[in-house]
């Protein structure tokens, strides 16, 4: 059951601009579309609808909750579009939200290279310490503004422990069904590297920093390989590595407007169930 809806007077702009004052949108990879995907900025925000994936069930939660904002991670729109109808998921998503005037916001890769963004949120929810960036580099922002950015992190556990405990930690945290791994390691697990999303690019980095472990959402089955007792691999899942970035973006959202409604979607977006 979602809370009560309250009333301000922010615009969606205000939002954007706290949100990229977090994650400014030079922090992104190359490949990426984060930032405004749709909609009108200078309306006054009714509500703000967190989610991972945009899709019809979520519009339709953001239009009943009386929500015009929908801010999510992974971009709506990846590519541009040559035609608007009903052929595909994206086309119809966008129909909805132009029809219900539905503003939506996407905080991707710069939210994961941001500090204290979603690899950062992993790591505390494996109670970790001493959390850096695994590869850090600084990003220059419009008007000559540097800030700290990169791509995954190193941390450390309070106190070693066997790799056994260490995946059970893991699976814990997430609340997974399923947890891959491969051949657990003889050694203590103390250091840990992550990189949430689908990260098996980040494994070299990881080795060559000495993590114990490497945790990460997605990885290709060929990159598993000849890698035993070197680095305790651990794969969550994409969704389930980055569900909890919703979190993310609630504070940094509750802190620019402390009066604004801001909901989680109750909608399952993962498509990929386990038997």
């Amino acid at each position: 059951m979602h809370p009560q809806k309250r009333k301000t007077n922010v615009k969606i702009k205000e939002i954007i601009a706290a949100l990229e004052r977090f994650a400014p949108l030079p922090l992104q990879e190359s490949y990426d579309n984060a930032g405004l995907q749709c909609g009108l900025t200078e309306a006054e925000v009714s509500g703000v609808l967190l989610c991972l994936d945009v899709t019809e069930d979520v519009l339709a939660e953001a239009v009943d909750l009386g929500c015009n904002l929908v801010v999510c991670h992974h971009p709506l729109l990846f590519h541009g579009l040559k035609h608007v109808t009903n052929h595909t998921l994206v086309e119809r998503c966008v129909r909805m939200a132009v029809k219900n005037d539905l503003c939506i916001y996407a905080a991707h890769t710069n939210l994961d290279n941001a500090e204290d963004g979603v690899n950062f949120c992993i790591a505390e929810r494996l109670g970790l310490i001493d959390v850096q960036f695994l590869e850090p580099r600084t990003v220059s922002l419009p008007g000559g503004n540097q800030v700290k950015a990169g791509s995954g992190v190193l941390g450390y556990l309070p106190e070693a422990e066997d790799s056994l405990a260490f995946l059970q930690r893991v699976k814990q945290a997430f609340g997974v069904e399923a947890l891959q791994h491969n051949q657990l390691l003889e050694r203590p697990i103390q250091s840990v590297a992550i990189c949430g999303g689908a990260g098996d690019f980040m494994l070299d980095a990881a080795i060559a920093a000495e993590a114990d472990a490497f945790l990460t959402g997605e990885m290709h089955y060929h990159i598993w390989h000849g890698h035993e007792q070197q680095v305790q691999i651990a794969v969550l899942g994409h969704y389930e590595s980055e569900q909890y970035t919703r979190d993310i973006l609630r504070r940094v959202i509750e802190a620019a407007a402390p009066n604004l409604s801001v909901y989680d979607t109750e909608v399952r977006t993962n498509p990929i169930h386990i038997l």
